[in-house]
């Protein structure tokens, strides 16, 4: 049966906000959440970006939600800091703390000042990332020397099993390519025929029988116009393609760059409705395309209504 989960937004809002949101999903019936790893909102209008590795902390001890982190080792993090966090989650909290690693986004890995690699070596860096992660998981002694370099490290504190390391992929392209060394994929909600492609391309690439999670991006309000005006205030400046949305550095630009968005926009890269059978509907289409956690973002500021919302009719509807 698949998990319907909850996304807590740190661009967006407060950690101990999120921490109550999540608190309120569980006794709601969400099952299970994920959370966003920024340094940076994407715009000045969302207006926050807490420390997800604290915030999870917290959510874990106070919940019986599992939480997934989006996470970008290499430039921002080390990795083997990654690995110690996610294996000291996985200590206290067995089996509840995972992370859908990529490539990042220029947005948050600028803070180091050492520049934007092109994608190839990103790609090759998350690689090398996730290699080390794992070994360090097994309980080896460390050290490499490539993109990334790491001298002599051990995780003296690991969890029983190794956290669970998804890939992160919003192309077909990159889906393809982490069905090769990830063990699920993370993806994002569009239109069913542009999903399909990443999820074969995921699966024709070794992730066949792999798990497979999708962030839906959905606006829900009691009426359609608070809907589609929450969605355009909160999350215009999402809807480019991803090569834009990892290649712009600040929220200003972000800014400017949805300057040129129209309501109308939104539809397709964001599911705009105040009819809970259309988003029951959209999601059931997800659901048969094989997907067996869906994380719910509703990107506008009405969080509580639409937990509530959503818990009633949402989801028993999906989970019968």
């Amino acid at each position: 049966m698949a998990l319907i989960g909850f996304h807590a937004s740190h661009e967006q809002f407060t950690p101990s906000e999120l921490l109550r949101l999540s608190r309120k999903a569980e006794g709601a019936g969400f099952q299970a959440a994920l959370n966003s790893d920024h340094f940076h909102p994407w715009t000045d209008a969302q207006g926050q970006s807490g420390f997800a590795w604290s915030f999870m902390g917290a959510a874990l001890a106070t919940t019986g939600l599992s939480f997934g982190v989006v996470n970008a080792p290499g430039q921002r993090y080390h990795p083997a800091l990654i690995a110690q966090a996610l294996a000291t989650l996985n200590e206290m909290f067995p089996g509840r703390a995972w992370a859908a690693l990529g490539s990042g986004q220029y947005l948050n890995e600028a803070i180091t000042g050492t520049g934007w690699p092109a994608k190839d070596l990103r790609n090759a860096r998350l690689r090398e990332c996730v290699d080390v992660m794992r070994a360090l998981f097994r309980g080896e002694t460390v050290t490499h020397r490539g993109v990334v370099t790491v001298e002599e490290a051990k995780l003296y504190t690991r969890p029983v099993e190794a956290p669970r390391l998804l890939g992160a992929a919003v192309t077909a392209k990159t889906a393809r390519w982490v069905g090769s060394w990830a063990d699920g994929l993370l993806t994002t909600a569009r239109p069913p025929d542009e999903l399909r492609k990443v999820v074969e391309a995921f699966r024709e690439g070794g992730g066949e029988g792999k798990p497979m999670y999708l962030k839906v991006q959905l606006s829900y309000a009691a009426d359609e116009e608070r809907a589609r005006a929450g969605a355009y205030d909160q999350w215009a400046s999402n809807i480019f393609a991803n090569s834009v949305l990892t290649d712009l550095r600040t929220p200003a630009q972000f800014q400017e760059a949805a300057s040129v968005v129209q309501p109308h926009d939104l539809d397709g890269p964001l599911r705009v409705s105040n009819s809970l059978q259309q988003h029951v509907d959209w999601l059931g289409e997800d659901l048969r395309l094989g997907f067996e956690r869906l994380y719910l973002h509703n990107v506008n500021r009405e969080q509580d209504a639409f937990i509530d919302a959503f818990g009633a009719q949402v989801i028993p509807a999906l989970t019968r």
